[in-house]
């Protein structure tokens, strides 16, 4: 996969002027896709093409059919990603189907290979049922070598990856999950050195129960937190509440320490941390009522739960997920160093403590005398995170004993 962006009228027909898009240059990067495949082997003689197929490569498939595990060493496979999606949960934007959710797929190709030097394919499924979307991702799965799930909606995409992790032995990551997870803890790691508040003693409370809300939880009580609260829409997270799905209820079950019910305005009374990953408005005058040295992560995108202005009047730290503001949190810093790390040891899978090592790799890049309010995480940009996070995940897949190699 290339970055490159090059023009094409391809599939768009003859007369251009009447595309209400000509000239927008956001449809003008996307024209023809954002990705392509090339070689790796130049076939200009017969002797190179009698040794890039027929009959050299008969010799190949030979050797592989009686040592499967040549495929890693004699194919692509042991640097590709399928990016597998459903387009029910694209973005902000929802329940948009297969195709219109392809543009995302490619860009997350394009960041994997930016970033990570792992190839990718994008892949939109015509299907939203449990059973068919695993069947379909089951059988393609000996063409890659690991599985990225994204934008399948919750709690379905719960059920899918937990399956998908039980028949393959593959990394299988659902990036707004664990990606999303990596990132904040990283962020709330520094976050915690700029205030000096401590992991243990901290209150935090998560805006959104679903793919991302419950990864965040999961990840931040593995890290310490003694006191989480998560809310949905209809309120904080208890085991009293008769309406929670099973994914809702176990987290429930592990969370609220406190004792808390009602609503956002409720929970976030005295909190320390507020996890935004959800969407909608936190009014100021709830936000007022946070802890002093509070810090403030409004994730939505592209408007955040909590305006970073008005934020910054009641928090210590701010972070958004925007690139035009300080401190932002993208997925990015994440799953292309991830599935490097998982790849450079041939790990059968990713676990916990593979996706902890990576926050703890993130967070170091920023040395105490560099922390800063409006500096807790590294550029996307900055050329050290993948190798940094590749090189923990590497070394926790051999310390979890996933390593192959």
């Amino acid at each position: 996969m290339v970055a490159e962006v090059v023009p094409s009228t391809a599939g768009h027909g003859a007369d251009q002027s009447a595309d209400p898009y000509a000239g927008d240059p956001v449809f003008e990067l996307h024209l023809g896709g954002k990705i392509e495949v090339t070689s790796t082997v130049q076939v200009s003689t017969a002797d190179e093409l009698s040794l890039a197929y027929t009959p050299g490569v008969a010799r190949v498939c030979t050797a592989i059919a009686e040592d499967p595990s040549l495929a890693r060493k004699y194919t692509w496979r042991s640097n590709v990603v399928a990016v597998v999606t459903d387009g029910t949960a694209v973005l902000g934007l929802g329940d948009i189907g297969p195709a219109a959710s392809l543009p995302v797929m490619e860009g997350k190709a394009l960041l994997f290979k930016e970033f990570g030097g792992v190839d990718s394919v994008p892949i939109a499924l015509d299907c939203t049922d449990v059973d068919e979307f695993v069947e379909t991702v089951v059988r393609m799965a000996p063409s890659f070598g690991g599985i990225n799930l994204e934008d399948i909606s919750a709690p379905r995409c719960f059920e899918i990856e937990r399956r998908l992790k039980e028949r393959l032995d593959i990394p299988v990551f659902h990036d707004d999950q664990h990606g999303t997870a990596v990132v904040v803890l990283a962020a709330l790691r520094n976050a915690l050195r700029v205030t000096g508040k401590s992991i243990e003693d901290i209150r935090v409370v998560i805006s959104g129960a679903g793919a991302a809300g419950v990864a965040c939880a999961r990840i931040l009580l593995q890290a310490g937190v003694g006191d989480l609260a998560v809310v949905d829409s209809k309120g904080v997270l208890h085991e009293d509440r008769a309406d929670l799905n099973p994914v809702k209820l176990s987290l429930a079950k592990d969370t609220n320490s406190g004792g808390l019910s009602g609503r956002l305005v409720d929970a976030l009374d005295g909190a320390d941390v507020f996890l935004g990953v959800s969407g909608g408005t936190v009014p100021e005058e709830v936000v007022a009522r946070m802890a002093p040295g509070a810090m403030i992560f409004a994730l939505a995108n592209p408007n955040p739960e909590v305006h970073p202005d008005i934020a910054h009047r009641h928090a210590a730290v701010v972070a958004t997920g925007r690139s035009d503001f300080p401190n932002q949190l993208n997925n990015v810093l994440a799953f292309p160093g991830i599935f490097r790390g998982a790849f450079d040891v041939n790990a059968s899978r990713i676990t916990e403590g593979m996706k902890l090592a990576a926050a703890e790799a993130l967070a170091a890049l920023i040395p105490a005398e560099d922390l800063r309010p409006d500096y807790i995480i590294p550029s996307p940009f900055d050329a050290r995170v993948a190798p940094a996070v590749a090189a923990a995940v590497a070394a926790a897949a051999r310390a979890d004993g996933v390593a192959r190699d």
